[in-house]
């Protein structure tokens, strides 16, 4: 995995980050990855807490956080590509003046959420049957959070499911917001800002406000990987 990821076209990934605040990034996953990260949803000894999202208000649909320490695949990816997107998040938290520094490797950051009492998995898997949905959000849990984070789709879309399209919100500082929607197939990578990214303005950069959701599945079953970079506190 750290070879397939080293060989991505991060130029080009950083360039859309900058000026869309997502990159989606073909075959990163092969379809035998795809199955066995499926297959083990119901491997309960995997997870450390299941949400219903109904129950919740978070929409209609479930996902369960994995437990430490995580399959290999999972923490080779949060380990390799953490450090090309380190840049970024740094380079938008100068251009909106904001002191906050990220550091360089994945290790580093999750000792910094390990000491502001961050000690849980983020990393989930989702499942969602017909008319599952998830409202618009972010993936915040704690004071410390990395700005950008990635989900991996497990499905082909408008074969194995249709509808639950990705979906995207930005909204300027004092302006309407912009819905984009995305249908990424299945192995491909989605890389995105977690809650907000900079927008030069007239004035200078400001920060531009994200959240993100899943419009409702209109048949089949739909699953994806969410791989979040900070920890929680619960």
């Amino acid at each position: 995995m750290k070879s397939k990821i080293s060989a991505l076209n991060w130029q080009k990934i950083t360039e859309e980050m900058n000026e869309k605040g997502f990159s989606v990034v073909n075959n990163v996953l092969t379809n035998e990855e795809c199955e066995k990260l499926k297959s083990s949803y119901n491997e309960e000894n995997l997870y450390r807490k299941t949400v219903i999202m109904e129950r919740h208000g978070f929409g209609l649909g479930e996902y369960k956080y994995f437990n430490y320490p995580l399959p290999n695949i999972i923490q080779s990816l949060r380990e390799n590509v953490y450090p090309y997107l380190v840049p970024v998040a740094n380079n938008w938290m100068e251009l909106l003046k904001n002191d906050t520094r990220f550091p360089k490797t994945f290790q580093e950051l999750q000792s910094l959420c390990h000491s502001n009492n961050q000690l849980k998995a983020t990393v989930l898997i989702l499942e969602y049957n017909k008319g599952g949905y998830n409202t618009l959000h972010q993936d915040l849990y704690g004071e410390i959070y990395f700005p950008i984070q990635i989900v991996l789709f497990l499905d082909q879309v408008d074969e194995d499911y249709t509808g639950g399209e990705f979906v995207l919100t930005q909204q300027k500082i004092r302006g309407q917001s912009k819905a984009i929607v995305l249908k990424p197939k299945k192995g491909e990578m989605l890389i995105f800002t977690t809650n907000f990214r900079p927008s030069k303005g007239v004035k200078g950069y400001q920060k531009l406000n994200m959240k993100h959701g899943v419009s409702e599945v209109q048949s089949g079953k739909r699953h994806t990987l969410g791989i979040i970079f900070h920890d929680a506190v619960s």
